[in-house]
């Protein structure tokens, strides 16, 4: 009988054992933290503080993810990112992520529609910031000049060949192009190896503030014969004014246009985790529009506005519902 009774605490001990072990792994397996990888933008724009901002944010207030925000080329190599699985959470602008739905331009034979929107966030402006002094005083005026056109597959580059073949001009040949960021066009401006440089970005941007501030430059306006062309072909263009005072020096408003830029997410996103990426950043705009000045004027009722038909995370949508903005 004891033998008996032995063999049975023995038993039971073994039970509670793996019971525990089981238990464990379960624990284990629900700490498991799903990381998200998010491509921004270039250091000196506007784009990469606000990815940084919002990683940092989501990091602090959900659990279970850790979010990875880190510099890029921009918005057509987000989307590429994206498309190859390298990327879940990125920015780019309505009209290239069009593009990539599509197949055409920068994502030719190699369509991809598995991007979605978690908001909608500004206005993108194009800024075509120039020297002084140089007889630069229109757009048409890139021609036999030395122009940065932003890092090659970059947004910058796609917009600098949309405004100068509206512009009636050859694309590159008719002026000499360097194909460079804002951080590389920035410091050659300076030292006056270039003429000009093409920026997208919100306003204001680091970029912009320090060429007119260091580089003796100027914000041009872009002739409206051009915008309106523009807008004939590609109908997500505004007519976009950077208003007087925008940047020191800067003493006129300049004409220009503008596109919404996005938050997107990939499809594969989980719908929880959608919904938390958007309610947690919309709980907390007011310390994000205190660090990053570009959000100033987002409001929620605008979330899911001016998406050029792209369709929102299953999970951004629920909370748009909830919120009754949609």
């Amino acid at each position: 009988m004891k033998k008996f009774i032995a063999i049975m605490l023995s038993l039971l001990l073994v039970i509670t054992w793996l019971g525990g072990c089981s238990s464990n792994q379960g624990t284990e397996a629900k700490k498991e933290t799903l990381n998200l990888r998010f491509p921004t933008a270039s250091t000196t724009g506007a784009v990469y503080p606000l990815g940084a901002a919002l990683a940092n944010l989501w990091n602090n207030n959900i659990e279970g993810i850790n979010v990875s925000a880190e510099a890029s080329n921009g918005g057509v190599q987000n989307l590429n990112l994206m498309a190859d699985g390298d990327a879940d959470i990125s920015v780019a602008v309505t009209s290239i992520i069009t593009e990539q739905r599509q197949g055409i331009n920068a994502f030719e034979g190699r369509p991809y529609d598995g991007v979605r929107i978690l908001t909608s966030l500004y206005a993108n402006y194009n800024q075509v910031v120039v020297r002084k002094g140089i007889g630069f005083d229109s757009y048409r005026d890139i021609k036999g000049k030395t122009f940065a056109v932003g890092a090659p597959g970059s947004t910058m580059e796609v917009e600098t060949k949309n405004h100068t073949l509206k512009a009636g001009l050859k694309y590159p040949d008719d002026f000499k192009a360097q194909f460079v960021g804002p951080t590389e066009s920035l410091d050659l401006l300076r030292n006056k190896q270039i003429d000009g440089f093409f920026m997208m970005a919100g306003i204001p941007t680091a970029a912009v503030t320090e060429a007119l501030a260091t580089a003796d430059a100027k914000i041009l306006s872009i002739e409206e014969d051009i915008i309106s062309t523009l807008q004939a072909e590609y109908p997500w263009y505004i007519r976009a004014v950077i208003p007087a005072g925008t940047y020191d020096g800067q003493d006129e408003d300049v004409v220009t246009t503008a596109i919404k830029i996005m938050l997107i997410c990939d499809e594969s996103v989980p719908e929880d985790v959608a919904y938390n990426l958007v309610k947690v950043m919309w709980e907390n705009i007011d310390s994000l529009k205190a660090t990053n000045k570009v959000v100033e004027n987002m409001k929620l009722e605008d979330a899911a506005k001016d998406t050029a038909g792209i369709p929102l995370h299953p999970g951004a949508e629920r909370y748009y519902k909830e919120k009754g903005v949609l």
